[in-house]
């Protein structure tokens, strides 16, 4: 990982136009149902009901008597937590679940606890690098280089990605633990470029919040169940096993559900030596990723939006709620304006998505020595 500040890059102006319209359309929708970019009641009533179950479940788990009834309620108190970060943190990361920054900062401090994550870390990740650089070696933190998984057709290839169409799943569900205790601590650690642009948790105060939220997480998701199990015989390791089991089936998740819009037919960019992008930061969004449906459509109120996932790139300021109608204009003015618009179904998704694995698990012709 390199610690080095990474020089802005910008953008040629060439969207302009799209850019007004677009936006002169978006904000003409919301006048005309009188609504507000944020989470309306609904919305929030339905991420309510997700943690209350949460909670249940966690509760539920801490009762039983075998392993397999243990299981299932915690296998539902990760899952539903998953969701809730899905649905709602991911909302809340770009200040738009709650009207008040500081109701969203620790809505995900608490919601991201079952996971393990430093929601501070992964917002930095997520909103200043991913979403401005998508695609772009170095830049992008999400498709850093990692010499175990290819991901873009600039890294490193070695011989045994040759195999990563068979052992991606395996990957996928060690991503997620992988941000938590890699990329997490590495930030915190000034070894990322988060130190240079002065983006880490600094001081008594930054170390006590990081400190305490990881520590927080082995509390609740690991020494109390295995003290309070350990009354009715349930090993200390059948609850270790439960715990990363459960882990990784959410991380398999979010990346098939996430990441997985980026590896769908996607085109892949390097930053210019002279940090100007040739095109504009639309061309940039429209040809790194992709909108789609789940089938049937009623699984679209579990996915808090993130299959509408141009749409979100888009429109990172806006509620996921407000992405069907937004999706249906970014659809018109990009046929208008010419630009790759995609939208396609989940099958259409993992296909590409398992052609581009298998792509980028072969031997390039030429490779860097570097």
């Amino acid at each position: 990982m390199s610690t080095k500040p990474l020089a802005k890059l910008h953008y040629a102006h060439h969207d302009e136009q799209f850019h007004q319209i677009l936006m002169a359309e978006a904000k003409a929708y919301l006048a005309q149902k009188g609504d507000h970019r944020f989470a309306n009641s609904a919305l929030l009533l339905k991420n309510l009901l997700l943690l209350l179950f949460c909670v249940v479940c966690y509760l539920l788990s801490l009762h039983q008597v075998t392993i397999g009834l243990f299981a299932l309620c915690y296998f539902g108190f990760v899952m539903s937590a998953m969701l809730a970060n899905i649905n709602a943190q991911h909302d809340a990361c770009h200040n738009v679940l709650f009207r008040s920054r500081l109701a969203n900062r620790i809505f995900g401090r608490l919601v991201t606890l079952p996971l393990g994550l430093d929601p501070h870390y992964w917002q930095v990740r997520h909103v200043d690098y991913h979403h401005i650089y998508p695609n772009i070696q170095g830049y992008d933190l999400d498709m850093e280089e990692n010499g175990v998984f290819r991901q873009t057709p600039f890294q490193k290839w070695y011989p045994h990605m040759r195999f990563q169409p068979y052992y991606w799943p395996f990957i996928a569900g060690l991503s997620l633990p992988y941000i938590a205790w890699v990329f997490d601590w590495s930030d915190q650690l000034g070894k990322t470029p988060l130190a240079a642009d002065k983006k880490t948790l600094t001081g008594i105060k930054g170390w006590a919040l990081f400190l305490g939220s990881k520590i927080l997480h082995f509390i609740i998701a690991l020494i109390v169940p295995i003290l309070i199990l350990s009354s009715v015989g349930i090993s200390w390791y059948s609850v270790l096993w439960v715990y990363l089991i459960t882990q990784m089936v959410s991380s398999f998740i979010v990346v098939c559900l996430l990441l997985g819009t980026h590896w769908a037919d996607p085109a892949f960019y390097t930053a210019p030596e002279n940090n100007q992008m040739e095109h504009g930061w639309y061309h940039q969004q429209f040809t790194t990723c992709c909108d789609w449906y789940p089938s049937p459509k009623i699984f679209n109120e579990l996915l808090g939006g993130v299959n509408l996932h141009l749409t979100h790139h888009l429109f990172p300021g806006w509620s996921h709620r407000h992405y069907p109608a937004l999706m249906l204009i970014i659809e018109r003015l990009a046929q208008q304006y010419q630009l790759p618009y995609r939208r396609l179904s989940y099958v259409e998704l993992l296909i590409q998505q398992q052609q581009f694995i298998r792509r980028l698990a072969q031997k390039p012709d030429k490779q860097s020595s570097d």
